[in-house]
């Protein structure tokens, strides 16, 4: 008997992060094989039966955008465009309560882990078959691939523990399977992510397996890049480094987010490593991964954080010379051990130290790219932008890194790649043309 295919329109909105997308991802494949029709932009459909919000609430800026974005979605329900309003994920989770006293026109709040529930109030059932598939969002050819939930750790700015909790490793078989899945469906650049990818394995399999995890994601038919994400600074060890270093496969690309220089922010971070082994961590991981670029993210305005300890920073910038640096202003976040202290430093002069860390490092980003002018760079070609095909080499995350501009007569196949001579630089892009 052949099912009846059901009409109802679900708008869908991911926020936060590629993990958060990743999430997102699964609930459309399941929505996708129970015949929903699923609407992407959803803000300017003129009606919708429900539309699933997949929130974030790790720092204010990011709870403000999912608090906005539920108000939008309220106002189109009240004009009588929007039947049912659902919101998922981590503001759900953590402020489930608060938000439904708050914003009664909802009709449900989910945590994190809930899919089957969220499925069933939206007609739908969990379909166990599909476990590793997904619906991409992103561009056919690049993907990401979460390899654990939670985390371990106790930073103390941190409320992800709170939220997603304790960490837990994927089996590597289901991970394997997916990668399968994402590649015989075009995708060539997997993007390996979780909470900390250094910690993989350690509670299901009494060691840290990431090594092998990469190993074997190499060894996948039509795979040709693996980047990795989210390393923690003391879980970076030797054996990961030889595996970048020995496997082609494996992009020269190091996302560690160190967070601080001061020894005395550092211990109250409870990051589990000082000053000094920051620095010999630096040099280590450019010693071992020749030519590796080292993309890294700061906290500015910490509780306390002197002026002097500021200076500190910003020297750590300028003699550290990462090849891409992200700086982030502390958010005062309840249910964190910092958020007993006093949230010292204004808002203003927060922003101000940011400011002048990323004036710093737009220097150096400049220099780094000049030096590649004249090089022969191996690019992923992501989208054409009216002259210009925009692609990125092995040294760049999609979205968030340089990208290479290159114009040519020629046509050239979007999650293609091509060999690119770089002739020109600006501070966070670069220019090219096919050699």
């Amino acid at each position: 008997m052949k099912t009846k295919k059901k009409t109802e329109r679900i708008g869908i909105v991911s926020l936060g992060c590629a993990k958060n997308l990743v999430d997102t991802e699964v609930l459309m494949r399941q929505l996708d094989e129970n015949s929903f029709q699923l609407i992407t932009d959803p803000s300017g459909a003129e009606t919708l039966d429900a539309a699933v919000i997949n929130t974030c609430g790790f720092i204010l800026d990011a709870k403000n955008e999912s608090i906005d974005t539920i108000l939008d979605f309220v106002k189109m329900k009240k004009e009588g465009r929007l039947k049912k309003l659902f919101v998922i994920g981590c503001l759900s989770e953590r402020y489930k309560n608060e938000l439904a006293n708050e914003i009664p026109e909802v009709d449900g709040f989910f945590g994190v882990n809930e899919l089957p529930v969220i499925l069933q109030s939206l007609g739908s059932q969990y379909r166990k078959e599909l476990l590793g598939e997904r619906h991409l969002t992103t561009p056919g050819h690049y993907a990401y691939l979460k390899i654990a939930e939670g985390c371990d750790r106790k930073c103390s700015f941190c409320s992800i523990p709170s939220i997603r909790g304790s960490h837990v490793s994927r089996p590597m078989e289901d991970i394997l399977h997916e990668a399968e899945f994402l590649a015989k469906k075009g995708v060539r650049e997997i993007n390996v992510i979780s909470q900390d990818t250094t910690f993989y394995g350690q509670d299901l399999y009494q060691k840290r397996l990431l090594p092998e995890l990469l190993q074997n994601l190499s060894c996948i038919k039509g795979i040709e890049w693996i980047r990795l994400h989210y390393t923690y600074p003391d879980g970076f060890s030797p054996e990961l480094m030889k595996v970048m270093r020995e496997n082609d496969k494996i992009c020269k690309y190091v996302d560690i987010p160190l967070q601080h220089i001061s020894a005395r922010i550092l211990k109250s971070m409870k990051r589990g490593v000082g000053s000094r082994k920051t620095w010999n961590l630096i040099a280590s991981i450019r010693k071992n991964i020749p030519g590796v670029a080292i993309r890294s993210a700061l906290i500015t305005g910490y509780p306390g954080e002197t002026h002097q300890e500021h200076l500190e920073l910003c020297d750590f910038v300028r003699k550290a010379r990462f090849d891409r640096l992200g700086v982030f202003t502390y958010s005062h976040e309840e249910g964190t051990t910092a958020y007993q202290l006093k949230d010292s430093v204004s808002g203003s002069l927060k922003k101000k130290r940011a400011s002048e860390l990323m004036d710093i490092q737009q220097e150096i980003s400049l220099e780094l790219n000049q030096k590649k002018i004249g090089e022969k760079q191996k690019v992923i070609i992501d989208r054409k932008e009216n002259e210009f095909y925009i692609g990125r080499t092995q040294y760049d995350s999609p979205e968030i890194d340089d990208e290479v501009l290159i114009r040519t007569a020629k046509t050239l196949s979007i999650g293609s790649f091509y060999d690119v001579k770089i002739t020109a630089a600006e501070n966070f892009d670069l220019y090219g043309e096919i050699h």
